[in-house]
């Protein structure tokens, strides 16, 4: 498939957390640096920098380039674990803050293990996610809730690529953490797409 019309895996991270926002990143193309995507940003360039690694049986790669073309998605995986000895593979995904309560990081990181999963042909039961604020890892089981969400939002995603779709903006605590609140302005926005509701609905 050609690569232009795969999704990358990070526009999935974007529209769980929030479906404005991924369509002025990937569809309106805008972008913003805050200190928090700053941050992002210095934790993976450290991570992409790191040269492949042999501990005994295990194996560590670095920046591994993914692609599902049955599901329509590619990407970066941050660091891939090899087990020379089991042959599995697990894809480890490092974010800057601590474990969210949405699945927007499960959903990016279950992607990522349908791409090895395709490309390697094996089995992927579990992988991690190293969050810089706990300094620790913490562990997800690939199961089939999680592995059915991942593949609808890809779906909603398509959907929202190919009909150019930006959704009207949710004004709320995500906002105050996100870069793009200026571009997006939430709060203006979300007031006239209400005053225009109720105006359709009463005839105004």
């Amino acid at each position: 498939m050609d690569e232009e019309k795969l999704i990358p895996i990070s526009a999935l991270q974007h529209f769980v957390f929030c479906p404005r926002q991924c369509a002025l990143i990937h569809i309106e193309r805008l972008w913003t640096e805050n200190y928090w995507t700053a941050q992002g940003r210095v934790l993976h360039q450290r991570t992409d920098e790191g040269t492949p690694e042999q501990r005994a049986n295990l194996r560590v790669e670095r920046s591994v380039p993914v692609v599902s073309n049955a599901l329509g998605i590619h990407g970066v995986l941050d660091v891939m674990e090899i087990d020379t000895i089991e042959n599995t593979f697990m894809p480890v995904e490092y974010k800057r803050g601590k474990p969210k309560l949405n699945n927007c990081d499960k959903v990016q990181l279950c992607a990522q293990a349908l791409c090895l999963e395709e490309m390697r042909s094996v089995n992927i039961n579990r992988a991690a996610i190293w969050y810089w604020q706990v300094r620790k890892r913490s562990w997800i089981d690939l199961d089939e809730n999680l592995r059915n969400e991942t593949k609808n939002v890809i779906r909603q995603l398509k959907e929202m690529f190919a009909f150019q779709l930006n959704p009207a903006p949710i004004y709320d605590k995500r906002c105050l953490s996100c870069s793009l609140i200026d571009d997006c302005q939430p709060q203006a926005l979300q007031k006239d797409f209400s005053e225009r509701y109720v105006r359709n609905i009463y005839r105004l």
